[in-house]
């Protein structure tokens, strides 16, 4: 591979322009595809094959027009009175048909002549005639309930409190996704909300279309700018920093438009182009540090620069190659939790970072050829650049230092790092989990606010109602099938933990072989009681279907966060189990070795372990008080960190490693072999670990509770894994391990193949094997001197 690598590092400095313009070329076509077939992003997502799924599958199939749960596009507003005060008072009933009006004229509102005041359409005490009028719709649906049972039912599912100080109204639009909201349109709604505010009601709103969703580019920003900081910094040049800003910016952007094109033909989420431009603005800058780091050392032992570049991009390249394979198995694996939005939020990343190694390998180099001797120019004053010449072997660094520490001491230091890590890991033993909604927004937001009201004036549950899409298609007499239903209800309403149970308006199709039988918790969706609702309620089915002949399923909110949760948990060992597996063989491959791959994955459980603990603790127990608005982690996000985590943390792994074989194999005993392979490789790691670091870290700016928790947790991730376990445990492990570390059987050495990521097959040996020659040295002071 090294060899290959060289010459596409050659050719592309030797080749400027052509490849410049090949780049060029590329992003023109892809913004051109981009414009033509980018849509809209989702908020919405689907599980094939849960049973909240195929519940909801046979909802749409029987009730033509019907909205699955999160589809329709709309704004519900919660209107409180005064207290002491009702809402039938006729000031507030005036202020509720100024709502009404203010609805009907919103832009592309749907069904404008459906919107009414709630106590024109429903009875409360306070309006018994109305009542009377809908409970009776209520006997005739369920043809067995008596007046004041009926009169309970309708009272039940009331938009209006029983108390008549709480209603809900609301529209819905004529639109596939929150993005398609215009400007004008929340302006409209605000206006509506604010005026009746004014009229002395508290009036908050939830829904879809009150979700603003806005990829800004300020966590973007400013993670390319700590970047650059931190490799002004390490380079010590004020031209030699751009260079891998430049080409993470071209992976990113390819990928996003890619992302961009990929949504004419698939459904993708919200969180697709984020997750892409955080793991590829990370992956891409560190990729190129790498790059021109190893360009920087091969530059004086090499007959020209042309020939560094080459051979830069044939060792480190050929890590990039590897390590990026790693990041790309980890994220494309996804597949295998059978998610689609994970899936093509899984492609998508991984899709980037394959545009970055292949950036990193062609653009890279052409942009060195670019700059010819100025590429380190502009020297910062006091900075010293690693590995910027042969003349700074005897130079001690503060890598070196710390290395030597360490394998002064390496049991020591072995047994307090794990002890370290397992101690923060603790918190995670309280993990809990969830989809995001109103109920786990910021208790400033709107939406939270108008969940906190639905929970006070209706009751906890009436936020996560459940539905039970009951089938009697298995009993062929009508009459026998509504009695059936109607026995059904009552069965569901007498179970614990059900506060109501109901066929409402609209419950039976028209064929009426079909029913939807709303169920109303006694808890809150996010109490543990209400999961355990759904499960009673799915056990009962098959005894239901053997003696009624009705067989049903369960979706809404809880429902759906069970099946996902419970799809994750199933799909979570077979995940790592190819993950882990093809990752480990490439290791094997590339480092030689059994026990170096070994210690990786050890290393990895670790230091994931650490970042679950530290994220419980912060962000669900609200350790410190950091975390104003403490909550459950994404049901998702584990796996999602697992298998984002994996790839990131074998990208150092190689970066590291790589350069103590490449000792141990030049001819340094093992303990020798750690200390050099450190020395060149530690300033590098530790820059890219602070610049993936400062990218992740930036998006906990974002909005999205998902997001935050995300940038956060890669963030503390990155830290675990490269400085605590990479940079420090690793090399006191290797150190114990000796010679063993480096062991291979001899028959699985034959069959593999030999990827020659030290470059031997280039002539590079140990690094005084080759004098610099005229060139190198005149490489050597331009670099010393700033030019």
């Amino acid at each position: 591979m090294a060899t290959h690598l060289y010459r596409v590092g050659r050719w592309a400095y030797e080749n400027r322009l052509k490849t410049i313009a090949i780049w060029v070329l590329v992003l023109i076509g892809l913004g051109i595809g981009a414009s033509l077939l980018a849509k809209p992003t989702s908020e919405s997502f689907s599980i094939p094959g849960i049973p909240s799924e195929r519940a909801q599958d046979l909802m749409v199939e029987r009730f033509p027009g019907e909205a699955t749960f999160g589809s329709d596009i709309g704004v519900t507003y919660v209107v409180r009175a005064p207290e002491g005060s009702t809402l039938t008072e006729p000031r507030y009933q005036q202020a509720i048909d100024s709502m009404v009006a203010g609805l009907k004229s919103v832009e592309d509102v749907k069904n404008p002549d459906s919107i009414t005041n709630p106590f024109v359409s429903y009875g409360t005490e306070q309006s018994p005639g109305q009542l009377r009028e809908l409970s009776a719709a209520f006997q005739e649906k369920t043809f067995g309930k008596n007046a004041e049972e009926a009169a309970a039912d309708a009272q039940a599912t009331s938009p209006i409190n029983a108390a008549g100080t709480v209603a809900q109204l609301g529209a819905s639009f004529e639109m596939a996704a929150s993005a398609d909201v215009t400007e004008t349109m929340r302006e409209q709604m605000d206006r509506i909300a604010e005026d009746a505010r004014a009229a002395g009601l508290t009036v908050e709103m939830k829904g879809s279309a009150t979700q603003q969703f806005e990829l800004g580019i300020t966590s973007e920003l400013i993670g390319i700018g700590v970047g650059a900081l931190i490799l002004i910094l390490t380079f010590a040049s004020l031209v030699a920093w751009g260079m891998p800003i430049i080409t993470a910016i071209v992976g990113v952007a390819i990928g996003m438009l890619g992302v961009q094109m990929g949504t004419h033909f698939f459904d993708l989420s919200n969180e697709t182009p984020i997750l892409a431009t955080m793991i590829g603005l990370a992956v891409g800058i560190d990729y190129a540090l790498f790059i021109v780091s190893r360009y920087r050392h091969e530059i004086h032992r090499s007959a020209s620069r042309a020939d560094a570049a080459g051979r830069a991009v044939g060792t480190a390249g050929s890590a990039v190659v590897f390590a990026g394979s790693t990041v790309v198995i980890a994220l494309a694996a996804l597949a295998i939790v059978n998610i689609p939005f994970l899936t093509a939020m899984g492609i998508a990343a991984a899709g980037t970072v394959v545009a970055a190694v292949l950036v990193a390998l062609t653009l890279l180099p052409a942009i060195l050829g670019l700059f010819g001797g100025k590429a380190f120019a502009g020297r910062v004053p006091r900075l010293n650049a690693p590995d910027v010449g042969p003349n700074d072997a005897d130079r001690v660094h503060n890598g070196q230092r710390w290395v030597q520490r360490i394998v002064a001491r390496p049991r020591t230091v072995t047994v307090a790092i794990v002890g370290i890590l397992v101690v923060l890991a603790i918190p995670m033993a309280g993990l809990k989990l969830a989809l995001p909604n109103d109920g786990t927004a910021d208790p400033s937001e709107t939406q939270r606010q108008a969940y906190d009201m639905v929970a006070d004036g209706y009751g906890p549950g009436f936020n996560g109602p459940l539905v039970v899409v009951a089938d009697g298609r298995g009993i062929e007499d009508t009459g026998e099938r509504l009695r059936a239903f109607d026995t059904l209800v009552d069965d569901l309403g007498r179970v614990d933990n059900v506060e109501v149970a109901q066929i409402g308006a609209g419950g039976l199709n028209e064929a009426r072989d079909t029913a939807k039988i709303t169920i109303i918790p006694s808890t809150a969706p996010a109490d543990e009681a209400t999961p355990a609702l759904v499960e009673t309620l799915r056990e009962m089915e098959p005894r239901v279907q053997s003696t009624m002949g009705i067989s049903y399923g369960v979706t809404g909110q809880t429902a759906i966060e069970l099946d996902i949760s419970d799809r994750l948990s199933s799909s979570l060992i077979p995940y790592l189990l190819v993950v882990v597996g093809l990752a480990f063989i490439l290791l094997i491959i590339v480092f030689r070795s059994i026990l170096v791959p070994l210690t990786a994955a050890l290393g990895f459980l670790l230091s994931v372990a650490a970042t679950f603990g530290v994220t419980v603790a912060l962000f669900t127990d609200g350790a410190l008080g950091i975390v104003g608005n403490p909550q459950p982690v994404v049901s998702f996000l584990p796996i999602m960190l697992v298998g984002i985590v994996f790839g990131l943390a074998m990208d150092y792994q190689v970066f590291l490693v790589t350069r103590m074989r490449e000792a141990y194999v030049h001819g340094a005993d093992a303990k020798t072999a750690v200390v050099e392979g450190y020395r060149h490789s530690a300033r590098v790691v530790a820059a890219a670990a602070a610049i993936m670091i400062s990218v992740f870290a930036a998006f906990m700016l974002q909005d999205m509770a998902f997001i935050m928790v995300m940038g956060f947790a890669l963030a503390a991730a990155v830290f675990f894994d490269a400085f605590v376990v990479r940079m420090t445990l690793m090399p006191a492990v290797l150190t114990v391990l000796g010679d063993k570390a480096w062991w291979l059987p001899r028959w699985l050495d034959r069959i593999l193949p030999d990827v020659d990521i030290e470059g031997e097959k280039l002539g590079l040996g140990a690094d005084a094997a080759r004098p610099a020659d005229a060139a190198g040295a005149d490489a050597d002071s331009e670099v010393r001197a700033g030019r």
